[in-house]
């Protein structure tokens, strides 16, 4: 009678999940509302003095706050640059601006000095020249992070012309860091 061995055999599997992190940085004009504005046609309308940018004058500067944060979603921090800047009207030549970062949006002024410069004042409306990255902190669990807000102060040249209307926009891109 032949002899038969029976061969045993187990095996054992390992899984892995890889879940990501979410990364969404959202503005507000006035503190209290945050929203994506993600698109140039959804861009979020700054608020410029009530006397200034609606009836501007030559040799005059305006002044309005943005707020950038990460949202309650995100789970890395953000480098965050000036990636472009536009401006569209006859006074796009007669008008510069500059953008420093002040401590809440009751400091942004005209004179603001805040406490880092973004951008130089005197910037062309339509250049990043100088434009200087600055740093968003994630929130910790399940907050949002931590606003900064910047103030953009606009100023019109002695050439500025009555009666005009310019459009200006800037996009901000924020990166993830870990």
């Amino acid at each position: 009678m032949p002899f038969s061995l029976a061969a045993w055999t187990d095996q054992e599997w390992a899984e892995g999940l890889f879940t990501t992190g979410s990364f969404n940085i959202e503005s507000s004009i006035d503190g209290a509302t945050f929203d994506d504005n993600d698109t140039q046609d959804g861009a979020a309308v700054l608020e410029f003095d009530l006397t200034g940018a609606d009836n501007m004058a030559p040799d005059e500067t305006v002044a309005a706050p943005f707020m950038l944060r990460l949202d309650d979603t995100t789970t890395y921090d953000a480098t965050v640059a000036l990636d472009t800047a536009t401006a569209d009207g006859v006074n796009a030549g007669a008008l510069t601006y500059g953008i420093v970062q002040v401590d809440d949006i009751a400091a942004c002024t005209p004179d603001a000095t805040g406490t880092g410069t973004i951008v130089p004042a005197g910037t062309a409306m339509d250049s990043t020249e100088g434009a200087t990255d600055f740093d968003l902190a994630a929130g910790a669990d399940g907050e949002a992070g931590e606003a900064v807000t910047l103030c953009f102060q606009v100023a019109s040249g002695a050439d500025l012309e009555e009666g005009e209307t310019t459009t200006a926009n800037w996009q901000f891109v924020g990166t993830s860091v870990e």
